[in-house]
């Protein structure tokens, strides 16, 4: 029975999202295109056609890794409140809301 508490205590704390403030961007640029320009938006999008990774910049300036990439693809270059998972360094998208 112990086990099984400590289980599903476990289990739900994993369970829970988190909500982030930022903008979509790419590995390559980083930051730099973390204030949604259109031009910033053309580079993003150009970046990751290009084979660049996209990447969540919060508002604070720190760069993330996005584990589901595709979750993004629609927001390259805007600002975006996004709700996930941190994990292993990543961001795992549950929602993204412009």
């Amino acid at each position: 029975m112990k086990k099984f508490a400590l289980c599903l205590a476990l289990c739900s704390v994993a369970a829970f999202a988190d909500t982030w403030k930022g903008t979509v961007s790419d590995a390559k640029c980083g930051a730099k295109h973390a204030d949604a320009s259109e031009k910033s938006m053309g580079c993003v999008k150009g970046c990751v056609k290009g084979g660049s990774a996209p990447v969540f910049v919060t508002e604070d300036g720190k760069v993330v890794p996005i584990h589901n990439a595709d979750s993004v693809k629609d927001h390259l270059g805007h600002k975006v409140t996004i709700t996930g998972k941190l994990k292993d360094g990543s961001v795992h998208i549950d929602s993204v809301k412009m």
